[in-house]
């Protein structure tokens, strides 16, 4: 009798323990520092609260190997493609425009935007803070950041490993074996990189502007860098999905599609790699998809966004990128 009550005690403390663990990773949020952002606005909005979808971490998982990106671009005067005279949104040398398609049974939603610096492409934290569990709407932290234009980042706040660097600095250098990273350059060049094989300390020498941590990369020297049969890790085949590319020197590509609705079937990896490669990109990569995809411009969600195709709504998410007034 005494045996089984150890036992009973030891089954008690070890389902406690297991508990803890998974509210500690997922669910409570961790503060670890506090990041000025353009707007200190970082009051609670519509969806905006620190605990979002329980199941919505977002995370879809990374992929492998290296490749080089575009070379890189005076960080003053970034873009040396002309914008077109119809952009949807033209300040100060940098254009955004935006169009829809509709291929593969999926509405994709592009942004091609011309920066008139680099500097002017930002990533911003859920609360203003670079932590753990952290997490509200893309819009929410777009407007607290008076962006004009924005998706979704890699939901670094759902790991505790891969490194994260933001806006030039450097926030967590524990490597991800095998992970896969998009690096940008304070001279606008895109690079991708593997984790295994170079320090967080050694791209802040070689100068990373952002560092965006999810994956895999989809386009590497202008050449398809995944195969029909690759996916993420716990993705279905076809997902609502988030990119961002690099066509020349300061003109980007940031595609969102919807899925998982009775309109959108979504894209497989390779779908959405064929896609960016078709609109002209020569780098491009994949960042958190699903739920989390959503594309935001002048105050208005464009994209549909939705976890379970009966919910249109946000999913809450630890990071943006976007580009700011």
């Amino acid at each position: 009798m005494k045996k089984f009550k150890i036992e009973i005690l030891y089954f008690a403390v070890l389902v406690l323990f297991t508990a803890y663990v998974a509210l500690d990773t997922f669910v409570i949020p961790r503060r670890y520092k506090a990041v000025e952002n353009v707007s200190a606005n970082t009051g609670t909005e519509e969806n905006g609260d620190v605990q979002g979808d329980p199941s919505g971490n977002g995370q879809e998982d990374a992929g492998s190997e290296a490749g080089n990106g575009q070379e890189g671009a005076d960080p003053e005067e970034a873009s040396k493609a002309v914008p077109p005279e119809d952009a949807d949104y033209s300040v100060n040398g940098t254009a955004i425009k935006l169009a829809d398609y509709d291929e593969y049974g999926t509405d994709i939603h592009v942004a091609e935007v011309w920066l008139g610096s680099v500097q002017q492409l930002r990533s911003a934290f859920a609360y203003a803070t670079f932590g753990r569990n952290l997490k509200q709407n893309t819009s929410v932290i777009a407007k607290a950041n008076n962006a004009v234009f924005a998706i979704n980042g890699d939901f670094y706040g759902s790991r505790q490993n891969g490194y994260v660097i933001r806006n030039g600095e450097l926030f967590r250098s524990t490597a991800s074996a095998k992970q896969e990273d998009l690096v940008i350059l304070k001279d606008g060049s895109f690079m991708i990189i593997n984790e295994s094989e170079t320090t967080a300390e050694q791209l802040m020498d070689m100068g990373a502007w952002q560092l965006l941590s999810f994956g895999p990369g989809l386009i590497k020297d202008g050449k398809l860098a995944v195969s029909k049969g690759d996916e993420v890790d716990r993705a279905m085949a076809s997902n609502p999905r988030t990119a961002i590319g690099i066509a020349e020197d300061g003109h980007l590509i940031f595609v969102v599609s919807d899925g998982r609705t009775r309109n959108s079937d979504g894209l497989s990896l390779y779908e959405l790699g064929e896609f960016m490669l078709k609109l002209g990109a020569v780098t491009a990569y994949n960042l958190d998809g699903g739920g989390s995809s959503t594309m935001y411009f002048d105050g208005k969600i464009i994209n549909v966004p939705t976890a379970d195709g009966w919910r249109i709504k946000e999913r809450q998410v630890s990071d943006i990128v976007y580009i700011g007034y």
